[in-house]
């Protein structure tokens, strides 16, 4: 995020002279230290999705979800370890429908397509085995965790308002969770509350004072469980469109010191079904574009 900050004026000011063939000036003060970017910036998700996961007529996904993955695949170890460290993000659309098959849950149902369900498919489950592997992968590797968790756990859908989920978060779940986690030793370096359940949603939304309040017994359960300030992880949110109200509302409810990075989601290419994507993948002006609107964004936070 603080990359945007640094360099998309300047990017903005290059495109200009690509676009127009005018001679500019850029003063770079180098002695002005205006943010500073994490050497982990660089980031990729693991996602849920089943290999029944079709969109645009192609299902694209095959064994590439978090519980199909080989994780003995030489190239994508490789490939990670080279990022020394790479930061990995289990979640995705789904993780606001999987249970972790640890304490009371007993079952571990595999993801199946559902007309009904969220995204269209039904709840699916986090075995501990799978943890287990994935833990000794993330290992080996050497990556920065960030978990994505089910903030719908214990929560229906209204009756009255379509894809608005209410009633509070159930963190028990969560809690098993965490304590297995912690009593194998896995370094965890943040939690991050639900997927795109912010304003509108996408699927699913929660209201913004709602979410405050749930998160707050998040950071209350992450600071119970770990003992010490050193290997608490960060906890993260709402990884949602950014609506300035519900953000607002959201950071009002939850106060200071709770929520230790704000995430949002933007698209700004479009769909992936667009005929155009590769020449605006390629486009310096598109590129400066889609910087600029991400830049005023995240001044407006």
């Amino acid at each position: 995020m603080n990359f945007k900050f640094a360099f998309c004026p300047i990017i903005l000011l290059l495109s200009a002279s690509l676009s127009f063939a005018q001679n500019v000036n850029v003063v770079i003060h180098g002695a002005a230290s205006i943010a500073k970017t994490d050497d982990n910036f660089v980031c990729v998700t693991l996602d849920w999705w089943p290999a029944e996961k079709c969109d645009y007529n192609q299902c694209p996904w095959g064994k590439a979800g978090i519980l199909n993955l080989d994780l003995r695949y030489g190239a994508l170890i490789n490939a990670i370890k080279a990022f020394n460290p790479l930061r990995i993000k289990v979640g995705g659309s789904l993780q606001d429908n999987v249970v972790y098959k640890v304490g009371e849950v007993s079952s571990c149902p595999n993801f199946m397509k559902r007309e009904d369900g969220l995204f269209g498919f039904s709840q699916g489950c986090l075995s501990i085995e799978r943890w287990d592997q994935l833990n000794r992968f993330f290992n080996h590797t050497g990556v920065k965790l960030t978990f994505g968790l089910n903030a719908l756990f214990g929560r229906n859908e209204s009756q009255t308002e379509k894809s608005l989920w209410i009633g509070d978060w159930q963190p028990q779940n969560t809690r098993d969770f965490m304590q297995y986690t912690i009593s194998k030793g896995y370094k965890v370096d943040s939690y991050e509350f639900g997927n795109q359940l912010s304003g509108s949603g996408m699927g699913a939304k929660v209201d913004a004072k709602q979410y405050g309040k749930d998160v707050i017994v998040l950071k209350n359960l992450v600071k119970e469980l770990y003992a010490h300030p050193e290997t608490e992880p960060k906890v993260l949110g709402p990884c949602g469109f950014y609506e300035e109200k519900w953000f607002n509302t959201f950071l009002e409810v939850s106060g200071q010191g709770v929520v230790d990075g704000l995430t949002h989601h933007i698209y700004n290419l479009g769909p992936g079904d667009d005929p155009n994507m590769m020449n605006k993948v390629l486009d310096p002006s598109a590129g400066a574009k889609m910087c600029l609107e991400h830049l005023l964004m995240d001044s407006s936070i």
